[in-house]
């Protein structure tokens, strides 16, 4: 049915083996772990739903619920719980979950659930926040141009709210109540990416046991969002594009033909124009997925949404399992006032550590903690404690003396003698720019897999490194 997995949280080792057995008998991909932690750690991309009991040893499924909920809103769980503990699953559904299903129950009701709720967009409310004229402007256009099947393309920085802006075109979309399915082009293994969008059959390949559909038949009469679409190489690109022009899909290994009814939204935070100069992404494909471009801002350019966006980070980080804290004046002027290289996911971390350094009912401008601060109140290397927010994460990560000069890109050319890890860093960012944040191109470069590439520059995010 889809190659998107199904994740089970469930402790009692018969109980599990029966609901991965009749999941499995229904064609749904299943990933089944023991308990709440396990659960979290196996919660990537490729969980399209979640059925978790309630009571568990450590973690219980209530707080899982709002833990999933906190990091991926969209994603439908459906509780499993006895009769003595219905109260609280209805509690749940309150704060968050889809579904229950009251033990002992038959294996179709299960299955009904799984095929209800499965890839299905789990969000109550409308994620796609905006508060800054320039956002609410975006918003409405993307309202009109939801009420098409016009191919967009989403261009802006990493952790922008390019995938949260593609969910909200797709729920205004006549396509609402069909399947959204977003793939990270970047996210990956290069030989993997082919069978996972257009899927495979039986012995098509090593290691291919069985059948699978990809993505653009998961997506069927639905939308399919293609993230990072600018790092996809360029003969899987001509493969793509052929998908595109035909409407139709055939899997690696087989010979039947699938129609398809799937609108494609894609994202990228490259310069695709640039990209298509280096020879890097095919321009009759940029034509075809750019019938309507539209571009999202870094936060820092529309601080009115910040306190909005916050306001909504509080609300899902609390849930009903504490009362939402008010922000203080201060505590929202040095937020609106920081630039937030790592924009939302940045301002997401920021939320969470507050709520952790808080006391009583309300942030104060000391539980903001940036990430260069946070570094430091750790032992780590800072940027001057906060004083230099704007435009220090470079100096941030590799220790800059205050002589260097600063050149007109932003980046400070690093005097010598340097450690081999600021060397790394400048090397990196040096090739990344010049290839107009092209991160396959520049793995090819710097001769690293751009799996590595991408865990180097999740590190360097962290620390408050503006990446190209």
């Amino acid at each position: 049915m889809s190659i998107a997995k199904i994740l089970v949280v469930e402790d009692d080792s018969e109980l599990q083996e029966a609901l991965v057995d009749t999941l499995t008998l229904n064609e749904f991909e299943v990933l089944a772990v023991s308990n709440a932690e396990e659960a979290l750690v196996a919660l990537d991309d490729e969980i399209g739903m979640v059925f978790s009991d309630i009571r568990m040893d450590g973690m219980d499924g209530y707080t899982l619920m709002t833990r999933i909920r906190a990091i991926k809103p969209y994603l439908p769980v459906v509780l499993m719980t006895a009769y003595g503990t219905i109260e609280q699953a209805v509690e749940a559904m309150k704060a968050g979950s889809v579904d229950y299903i009251v033990k002992p129950f038959e294996a179709k009701v299960l299955v009904e659930k799984a095929k209800i709720y499965f890839n299905r967009d789990a969000s109550l409310e409308d994620d796609f926040v905006v508060a800054d004229p320039v956002s609410q402007q975006l918003k409405t256009m993307a309202k009109k141009v939801a009420e098409s099947d016009a191919s967009i393309l989403i261009s802006g920085e990493s952790g922008t709210g390019k995938e949260v802006l593609a969910r909200y075109i797709h729920s205004q979309s006549s396509r609402s109540k069909q399947p959204f399915v977003a793939i990270n082009c970047a996210a990956i293994p290069e030989g993997m990416l082919e069978a996972m969008l257009f899927g495979h059959e039986k012995g098509a390949f090593t290691g291919a046991a069985k059948s699978m559909p990809g993505k653009f038949e998961q997506a069927q009469h639905g939308t399919l969002f293609l993230d990072e679409i600018g790092e996809m190489k360029p003969e899987l690109q001509a493969k793509l594009l052929r998908v595109l022009q035909e409407k139709e899909v055939e899997r690696i290994g087989g010979t039947k033909t699938i129609q398809l009814d799937v609108r494609i939204l894609s994202a990228s935070n490259i310069d695709m124009k640039q990209a298509i100069q280096n020879h890097a992404f095919r321009e009759d494909l940029f034509y075809r997925l750019n019938v309507f471009p539209m571009h999202l801002s870094p936060l820092r350019k529309r601080p009115r949404d910040i306190a909005a966006i916050t306001e909504r980070l509080l609300h899902r980080h609390c849930g009903v399992t504490r009362v939402e804290p008010m922000v203080s004046a201060p505590a929202m002027k040095r937020l609106i006032e920081y630039s937030w290289p790592g924009n939302i996911r940045e301002l997401d971390n920021v939320i969470q550590r507050a709520l952790v350094m808080m006391s009583g009912d309300t942030i104060r401008e000391h539980d903001i903690l940036l990430d260069h601060e946070c570094l430091s109140a750790l032992g780590g290397k800072s940027s001057g404690g906060g004083k230099k927010e704007e435009g220090s994460s470079v100096e941030s990560a590799t220790d800059i003396s205050e002589e260097g000069q600063t050149s007109s890109e932003g980046f400070k050319p690093l005097e010598y003698p340097l450690d081999l890890k600021a060397r790394e860093t400048q090397l990196i960012l040096e090739t990344l720019r010049k290839n107009g944040g092209h991160r396959q191109k520049t793995a090819e470069i710097l001769n690293i897999s751009p799996r590595t590439l991408r865990y180097k520059l999740a590190k360097l995010k962290e620390q408050g490194v503006e990446i190209p």
